[in-house]
């Protein structure tokens, strides 16, 4: 067998708060911050709509093992539907289906938002990119053709009112994954009796994560080194922030790296249990290793660990 090909790029691992723009996909702006930092890896937690704005984590080198864990996490978006109007596609780019006088009073958008708090059931936009046989559902829409969609279960944790100027109603809503905010923009329309889409969608929650820390494509560009882009990075484990800690010790977070289970010495986990197993690196700080779960036998077992050439990780520098 030959040689295999080194890859192209620098083996640089942490996650980026990007604050994407509008108009721009997910994935344009994930090869953008790939090329920006010259990185071997990258992926994102989930793609934002090229009309919606906000936090977009992506994450880079061995940040990638982890990015699934924040696909179900709760999100936050900031909204402002517009009233009178409805289209195809429930937001601003889609053709107007019906339009309607706004006499709608903030009294009564008060009044109807806590009916659409709680566990429910919704119907994906056709305008989706949920798949079907294997094609995005937009896919069909643009095309004409009906195809079924299954409705899932999603959870709206909370609503608050922002303001009502005019046509535009503000708000912000805190929801599960898999929510459409298009859609639930639409419903809302339709229960005010004028219609409504989204004029303007801004996410600013994922998780735990700090929107506050985002950064633009245009902010990351003015960075002229390695050191200055990779000093923006969040640790890879900030995207682990919704399981319990498990701390170990040096012997331990060897086995870990090397596939074979450690002792349990928490009773917090209970069996299926997924805990971030960090080490405690001799000049105080913590050294994250990765993540395992808790067996039958009551040992936890390594899912998924950081590589042995992380970074700078040596096991000699933990206790």
């Amino acid at each position: 067998m030959g040689k295999a090909r080194p890859r192209k790029g620098r083996p640089v691992s942490g996650v980026v708060l990007l604050n994407k723009a509008k108009g721009m996909s997910s994935n344009h702006a994930l090869q953008r911050v790939k090329r920006l930092y010259n990185a071997q890896k990258a992926g994102h937690t989930g793609a934002l709509d090229p009309l919606a704005t906000g936090l977009l984590p992506v994450c880079l080198g061995e940040a990638t093992k982890f990015s699934q864990y924040l696909l179900d996490a709760d999100k936050a978006y900031r909204v402002v539907a517009k009233l009178g109007i409805r289209t195809t596609t429930s937001d601003a780019e889609g053709d107007v289906v019906a339009t309607a006088e706004v006499t709608v009073t903030e009294a009564q958008v008060r009044d109807v938002l806590p009916t659409f708090i709680g566990e429910q059931q919704q119907t994906p936009s056709i305008y989706s990119a949920l798949k079907y046989e294997g094609r995005p559902l937009y896919y069909y829409a643009r095309r004409g053709i009906d195809v079924p969609r299954k409705t899932r279960t999603i959870h709206i944790h909370q609503i608050d009112f922002i303001a009502l100027k005019g046509d535009e109603l503000e708000l912000q809503v805190s929801c599960s994954k898999g929510t459409y905010i298009r859609t639930l923009i639409d419903d809302l329309g339709q229960v005010l009796g004028c219609g409504a889409h989204v004029a303007l969608l801004h996410r600013n929650g994922v998780a735990e994560l700090d929107a506050e820390q985002m950064l633009t494509l245009e902010q990351l560009e003015q960075r002229d080194s390695d050191a200055e882009l990779d000093a923006l990075l969040q640790p890879v484990d900030c995207l682990l922030s919704a399981l319990p800690q498990q701390r170990i010790v040096r012997q331990q977070a060897r086995a870990l790296l090397h596939g074979q289970p450690v002792a349990n010495h928490t009773d917090l986990a209970e069996v299926g249990d997924e805990c971030r197993m960090v080490a405690q690196r001799i000049d105080g700080g913590d050294a994250f290793i990765g993540v395992a779960a808790l067996r039958k036998d009551g040992q936890f077992w390594p899912k998924r660990v950081l590589a042995l050439a992380f970074c700078d990780l040596q096991l000699d520098d933990l206790q």
